[in-house]
């Protein structure tokens, strides 16, 4: 039975906005009335860093702690260090409190670069590193997922991600192909593969020894159709909801839980949805994609 979990980003706490839509303590409430079983853990500082206070927050309300994403900064050798602070930072975090099979989310920093950020969702060849700064790229993955590994004991998984230098179908391959495949597994995300110009389906057959965890994310292909011809940046595309609620897009989930299920697949299955002006409160939301979820099986 694949687990369902939600994750903070869902409350509108991502990338450091300060104090998101709700304090932490309403937001796991509001997560575990809705049928949550696990969390990731959000921005550093949002939730407890202590660990003993985070394991009795999370403990009160049956919830695991099962990750975090950080973000990193691969593609420059000079933050390299810095980067690799942060994931280790959190890893201990997560390893006195969620144990030995929490992961660490590593994500280049979202929107970070213009030309990236501006061409999200139709980029093209001409947009990608060169050779040696793919070079750099991967070399920097493996260096922060050994120091992980090695000072908590933890895996660490790559989050392909829109307006980030790891977009594309091709960008997700070439990464894998670079890196090594006993410290650094892929976070598959439905809707940034989708987005990115992928079929989920098959991206999760190509790379299923590689799929160590999973996000579950729609996209909605009038939206997305609308970005291209309006060119819109990677924001403006998240601001117009190309990121639906699940099961109103065409991704099509069914077929990527028998998908998950026939790869072996044993991990984690974490909502992540951008809730936008109409669609109510982040509670109201999560309980739509939760019933989404159970009415096909999950």
């Amino acid at each position: 039975m694949l687990k369902i979990a939600n994750a903070p980003c869902s409350w509108g706490i991502i990338e450091n906005v300060a104090g998101g839509r709700s304090g932490y303590a309403a937001m796991l409430d509001e997560m575990q009335e809705t049928g949550y079983v696990g969390t990731e853990l959000g921005d550093w500082g949002f939730m407890p860093t202590d660990p003993t206070a985070l394991a009795q927050e999370l403990q009160a309300r049956h919830l695991a702690l099962l990750g975090s994403w950080v973000s990193v900064y691969l593609h420059d050798p000079d933050r390299l260090a810095d980067s690799e602070a942060a994931a280790v930072r959190t890893a201990r975090l997560l390893a006195e409190v969620g144990g030995p099979d929490a992961l660490i989310v590593l994500g280049n920093d979202p929107y970070g670069n213009p030309m990236r950020t501006k061409n999200a969702g139709r980029i093209k060849p001409e947009h990608a590193m060169s050779d040696d700064q793919w070079q750099t790229f991967a070399a920097g993955a493996n260096h922060i997922a050994q120091a992980v590994k090695r000072e908590t004991g933890l895996r660490t998984v790559f989050h392909h991600h829109i307006g980030t230098w790891v977009e594309t179908p091709a960008e997700t391959a070439r990464f894998l192909s670079l890196t090594d495949p006993d410290v650094v597994g892929l976070c598959f995300d439905t809707g940034h593969y989708r987005f990115g110009g992928g079929d989920p389906v098959a991206g999760l057959r190509r790379h299923a020894d590689r799929v160590w965890h999973v996000h579950f994310k729609d996209h909605d292909p009038r939206v997305a159709a609308q970005s291209r011809q309006n060119e819109w940046d990677g924001v403006e595309s998240v601001g117009h909801g190309v990121f639906c609620e699940l099961g109103r897009g065409d991704v099509d989930f069914p077929a990527v839980t028998r998908t998950l299920n026939e790869i072996g697949y044993r991990g984690w299955i974490v909502v992540e949805q951008d809730v936008l002006p109409g669609m109510g409160t982040p509670k109201d939301s999560a309980q739509r994609n939760r019933d989404y979820l159970r009415s096909i099986g999950l």
